[in-house]
């Protein structure tokens, strides 16, 4: 069976937005560091495109820094609506200054102010004294555009393997798994 995975999971992306799924495009990002170490948390989709899955954070992060060490990562999606999740595996590649730039100005001003301030994964002595910095901030920028932080990055996920999961019942669910192999896709069904 030819077919596309890429495009596969834009529909189902649109058909869980569609569905009323909260958040459709929040994904779990697992990353793992030098030492070998695993991290996982929620960032959100920006894009897919044939190159991959598109998103946006600090490179100074924890996310940011293991990326810098491994190139390698796991996304994960959850549509409980829909009854289906995916699971993309590839390595990630640094988008350019200009897409970043461009992505940046779409973003409401208030995300963009709090991205300045944050100093993302580093301890923080009180939460007052970041406010204070975001309304420094604020002030600071009340009658010109926000400039993006040259540590604000955008990331792609280049796939290798995406893997599709349909809820069946009795749990015996459809678990499909496309496979790169240079340009083409191989398509191979899972155990449940």
């Amino acid at each position: 069976m030819a077919t596309d995975p890429i495009r596969r999971f834009k529909t189902w992306w649109r058909e869980a937005e569609s569905a009323g799924c909260p958040l459709p495009e929040a994904m779990a990002l697992a990353t793992v560091d030098a030492a070998g170490k695993p991290s996982v948390r929620f960032v959100l989709l920006k894009g897919v495109e044939k190159q991959g899955f598109h998103f946006y954070t600090n490179e100074r992060s924890r996310k940011g820094r293991d990326l810098q060490d491994n190139r390698a990562a796991a996304l994960a999606f959850y549509w409980h609506e829909t009854g289906r999740q995916a699971r993309v595996e590839g390595d990630v590649a640094l988008l350019g200054e200009n897409e970043a730039d461009r992505y940046w100005k779409t973003r409401p001003r208030g995300s963009q102010i709090a991205s300045s301030v944050s100093q993302q994964s580093a301890t923080l002595a009180t939460r007052a004294d970041l406010m204070r910095e975001y309304r420094a901030l604020e002030r600071r920028y009340v009658d010109e555009p926000v400039p993006r932080p040259m540590h604000w990055r955008g990331y792609v996920l280049a796939p290798r393997r995406i893997e599709f999961w349909t809820r069946k019942e009795p749990r015996l669910h459809l678990r499909e798994l496309f496979v790169r192999s240079g340009s083409n896709w191989s398509r191979q069904l899972l155990q449940p």
